[in-house]
């Protein structure tokens, strides 16, 4: 990625990875995804659920998908080299239908990272969730049921998980403590099959309804796992994108100046 797009993920908390994989594969692991759903493509009268969620997969075409050398690339670049895991599957699958039937999930909220009491909960050093990533299978247009976006918000969410400490809080309780995030700016996750969204782990985000398209919507949404947690006092000062946006976020440190543009 360029500077400019590392400086746009550390100020908006996600930047669009174009062609992170490629159409033609994207279109071998819809089959796939076709035939787990059990459902007939070639007839709508069949797909009577809003959303079905299918778990992750280590079918190769869908692993390969996850570990393309730009995707490499650009976690090196967020994250660090060395600090994340290559992934070993692909999923969950939230498939979207064209439908007006409320999908009862379509709430705002950050993602949970690990389980405590049989409930996902996060902290400030996200815990075992490097990055939320938004895998394109399809294309998804404005009516397309895409992922709703609060850009800016993964800085609003520092401050109330410092208060939780090292437990951190159940995922579905932040952005109830936030409540200043819904003036953030509005965005939807569009794009074309073979992109993918890379966010920062702490962005507010949410399903969108109702579909308005005509076509299903699919994507994946893994995390990626780090090698450990964040670390907010470096020494060195070597700080990935994904902590200097948490320094931020907790006034540990100032926002980057716009680089400015190439003429």
């Amino acid at each position: 990625m360029t500077a400019a797009q590392v400086d746009a993920f550390i100020r908006d908390g996600f930047v669009r990875l174009e062609a992170a994989f490629p159409r033609a594969l994207a279109a071998q692991c819809r089959r796939l995804l076709w035939a787990q759903t059990g459902l007939d493509p070639r007839a709508p009268a069949t797909w009577r659920q809003p959303v079905i969620r299918l778990p992750g997969s280590d079918a190769a075409a869908l692993v390969r998908a996850a570990n393309t050398r730009r995707l490499h690339g650009a976690f090196d670049q967020l994250v660090g080299v060395g600090r994340w895991r290559p992934r070993p599957t692909m999923g969950t699958f939230p498939i979207r239908f064209p439908s007006t039937v409320d999908p009862g999930d379509a709430g705002w909220h950050i993602d949970g990272s690990y389980a405590l009491d049989g409930t996902y909960y996060a902290n400030l050093w996200s815990h075992e969730r490097a990055l939320l990533m938004l895998f394109l299978f399809s294309d998804v247009g404005p009516d397309d049921a895409p992922t709703r976006i609060r850009v800016g918000s993964h800085l609003d969410v520092p401050r109330v998980l410092a208060i939780a400490g090292d437990r951190g809080m159940p995922f579905g309780h932040v952005v109830s403590l936030l409540p200043h995030v819904h003036r953030r700016r509005l965005t939807l996750a569009t794009g074309r099959a073979g992109d993918v969204y890379l966010c920062h782990p702490f962005l507010v985000h949410a399903a969108s309804w109702p579909h308005r398209g005509s076509a299903p919507r699919f994507i994946a949404q893994p995390p990626l796992a780090p090698v450990e947690a964040l670390r907010l006092h470096r020494a060195d000062g070597a700080y990935s994108p994904v902590e200097t946006a948490v320094r931020i976020g907790l006034g540990l440190q100032r926002r980057p100046a716009p680089r400015p543009r190439k003429k």
